[in-house]
C-alpha cells in the first residue's frame, strides 16, 4: 500500500501539538525565522535556506516546503516554541523509502531558539506520529560526528547510534562521514506478522 492509498495526493497538511513544540506548516509569518536562519554558518550548507536572505528568497524558501506534500516527497514543518508561538526551526518527515519499511527525519534550529530542547520534542512528536500513522518499522536520521548538539537532540528523542558511515553526504560539496542513528518501531523485534 502506498503512502497517496492512506493519505491521498497530494499529502495532507499535518498539525502535532505537544507539550513544548507544535509542528505545522509554515507560513508568511515565518520569514524572520528564515531571515536568521540564512545568516548561521551552517543552515543554509545543509538546507534550501538561503545563504543570502531576501523576503522573495524567504518566500520562496516557504513555497519549496509546502510543495513537498504536493509532490509526495514528505512533511517539511515549521518547529513552534509552544510558550510563544514563534518558529524557531524546521523539522522534515521523508517518506521515499517508505514501501521498504522506512522513512527519515531532519532537523534545525536557529540561533535564537537553541538550548530549549525544541528540536528533541519536535524529533520525539514527529517520530510518535510516523509509528502511529504510517507503516514503518524504523525511522533513520545522520549527523555529522562534530555536531555534539544535534547528537544530545537524536539520543532525548529515543534514537540509538548504529553505524558510522563512511563519505555519507556531501555537504558544502565536500563528502562528508555522518552517524546513522535510528529509532525502531519495535526495539526487541517482537512484532509479529500481524503487526501484534
Amino acid at each position: 500500500m502506498t503512502i497517496h492509498a492512506v493519505f491521498g495526493s497530494p499529502l495532507p497538511d499535518v498539525t502535532l501539538r505537544g507539550p513544548n513544540v507544535e509542528l505545522r506548516c509554515f507560513d508568511r509569518g515565518d520569514l524572520p525565522l528564515i531571515q536568521e536562519a540564512s545568516a548561521d554558518e551552517f543552515i543554509p550548507v545543509i538546507t534550501t535556506v538561503p545563504e543570502s536572505y531576501s523576503p522573495a528568497e524567504g518566500l520562496a524558501f516557504i513555497e519549496r516546503q509546502n510543495f513537498r506534500l504536493a509532490s509526495g516527497e514528505g512533511w517539511s514543518l515549521a518547529i513552534v516554541d509552544a510558550a510563544n508561538q514563534q518558529a524557531v526551526g524546521q523539522i522534515g518527515l521523508w517518506i521515499s523509502q517508505l514501501s521498504k519499511g522506512r522513512a527519515e527525519i531532519g532537523y534545525w534550529v536557529a540561533p535564537s531558539g537553541r538550548g530549549s530542547r525544541a528540536a528533541s520534542h519536535a524529533v520525539r512528536l514527529l517520530s510518535d506520529w510516523a509509528f502511529e500513522n504510517l507503516d514503518v518499522e524504523r525511522l533513520g536520521l545522520y549527523i555529522e560526528p562534530w555536531n555534539s548538539a544535534s547528537i544530545k537532540t537524536a539520543e532525548y528523542a529515543g534514537f540509538n547510534r548504529e553505524a558510522l558511515l563512511k563519505n555519507w553526504e556531501r555537504v558544502g560539496g565536500i563528502p562528508k562521514d555522518m552517524w546513522s542513528y535510528v529509532r525502531l518501531r519495535d526495539p526487541l523485534g517482537e512484532r509479529t506478522e500481524a503487526g501484534q
